[in-house]
């Protein structure tokens, strides 16, 4: 992080102004990379230093509009980078990339302001043990276990239940963890983020979360600061409230894009694709500061859209080199009534190994994905021919896939007041338990119908 000069701000004047980027002119010393210039007196712009042109010269990305802006205005360094306010009074609050609330309740009063531009834990500092983070959805802690500290990619098209998963994550990681939820909209609809802020609001969750938004009709400039933003709200009560934080990213992608406007605003050459050729670089900067310390994790579950489906292009391939898991929501499953709607055979986590969640919880994972798959292979031959032409091991087989299907189905707190079902939370000893015991036919006797949308197992037998 460049350090803040103390003398007095010096004053420029523009230049030249293309579009978003701005070159302005300093007589005396120039402003250090990353601080915040305020454009004129009225009407404010503001930018931020990217890189020196020359000895008297900075090249800026604004980062609000540029409209009206012309060759000689004044301009002010603040002798500072963006500062976001930091601390409990956050809390409930919804923000943009310059640390301002726009939930129209006003400004904030915290202590301290701290520098979206930090650096990441050192390694000396960080949790060298790999720790499964419980998130009570029975589906993603058997067979897509998160990590504490880690990066989990959310995957999943309009309307398939994404909203919901986070909203959800969101209560369990308030009521369970007794933890703190930052959402970070970056290129969001101005709706979605309506939206968020409404039913975070309705399901009272939104006084242990802080929601911070660079919006879709904003400037790339803003859309590419705004996740460093959220990073370092998440930093403090990790660092500073020693407390655990679920860090939930919309979209992953928006990110990778504002930072292709801005290197081609900035006019450099692209890499391949059309990317940004620092593209790797600042995705690492980003992630490396997500990650779990002493004093507590940030655990950040993001959603990633693979541009044409083509899961080889460079945005895509870099933002999987640093994710832990992968949870995939299916239309198909949302179609059938199965909720949350979690691919179970797409869906995986690199943490799911014997040395770090035990013998059971990974022999009983790869029996339930095992069996799934095996339904998935007969379902044709069921289609064409019916169940009775199979043999009794795979119509054994179908009955114990089919109350899988129906056991990893779970009401949620957050819709309670939609469906009328009272939201359960089963840990994962519950979770496992209950997957055992139906691959080892226990509930074989139970209709399917038993088992869909209850939280143990064992709600079953009292249905």
């Amino acid at each position: 992080m460049n350090k803040v000069r103390n003398q007095k701000p010096d004053r420029g004047t523009v230049a030249a102004v293309r579009g978003s980027v701005v070159d302005i002119n300093f007589s005396n010393q120039l402003p250090s990379i990353n601080n915040q210039l305020i454009i004129g007196d009225e009407d404010e712009i503001i930018v931020e230093v990217i890189t020196h042109l020359d000895n008297e010269t900075v090249r800026c990305i604004a980062l609000t509009p540029t409209h009206g802006l012309s060759r000689g205005t004044s301009v002010k360094d603040t002798g500072r980078p963006i500062m976001t306010p930091i601390g409990q009074e956050t809390l409930g609050r919804m923000f943009n990339v310059f640390g301002e609330t726009i939930d129209g309740k006003g400004p904030v009063e915290t202590k301290q302001k701290r520098s979206i531009h930090q650096r990441p834990a050192n390694l000396s500092e960080r949790t060298a043990s790999s720790e499964v983070f419980e998130t009570g959805i029975k589906a993603i802690d058997v067979l897509a276990t998160l990590e504490r500290g880690g990066k989990a990619g959310l995957f999943g098209g309009a309307g398939v239940g994404k909203t919901v998963l986070i909203m959800e994550m969101i209560h369990n990681m308030a009521s369970q963890h007794e933890g703190i939820s930052i959402f970070c909209g970056i290129g969001e609809r101005s709706r979605e983020g309506e939206e968020l802020y409404r039913e975070t609001k309705d399901v009272n969750v939104l006084d242990q979360s802080v929601l911070i938004f660079g919006q879709m009709n904003e400037q790339p400039g803003a859309r590419f600061r705004v996740g460093h933003t959220a990073l370092t709200i998440a930093e403090y009560f990790r660092d500073d409230a020693n407390t655990d934080v679920l860090l939930l990213i919309d979209n992953i992608f928006r990110f990778v894009q504002a930072g292709a406007e801005v290197s081609g605003l900035l006019g450099d050459i692209p890499s391949r694709v059309g990317y940004q050729p620092t593209l790797a670089t600042e995705l690492s900067e980003l992630q490396e500061r997500i990650c779990s310390t002493r004093t507590g994790a940030i655990t950040s579950i993001q959603a990633v859209y693979v541009p044409a489906d083509d899961f080889t292009d460079p945005a895509a391939v870099h933002t999987f080199g640093h994710l832990s898991a992968s949870v995939v929501l299916s239309r198909k499953k949302a179609s059938q009534g199965f909720y949350p709607a979690i691919d179970p055979l797409e869906s995986r986590s690199k943490i799911l190994t014997p040395s770090v969640v035990g013998e059971r919880h990974y022999r009983i994972a790869r029996e339930t994905q095992q069996t799934l798959s095996e339904y998935e292979e007969l379902k044709d031959i069921i289609a064409m021919l019916g169940l009775e032409e199979l043999s009794r091991e795979d119509q054994q087989t179908v009955k114990r896939a089919r109350r899988l299907e129906r056991f990893l189905t779970q009401p949620f707190f957050t819709t309670e007041q939609f469906t009328g079902n009272k939201g359960k939370t089963v840990s994962l000893d519950e979770a496992l338990d209950g997957c055992e015991r139906i691959l080892n036919d226990e509930f074989s006797d139970y209709p399917e119908r038993a088992l869909y949308m209850i939280g143990g197992v064992d709600e079953a037998k009292k249905s």
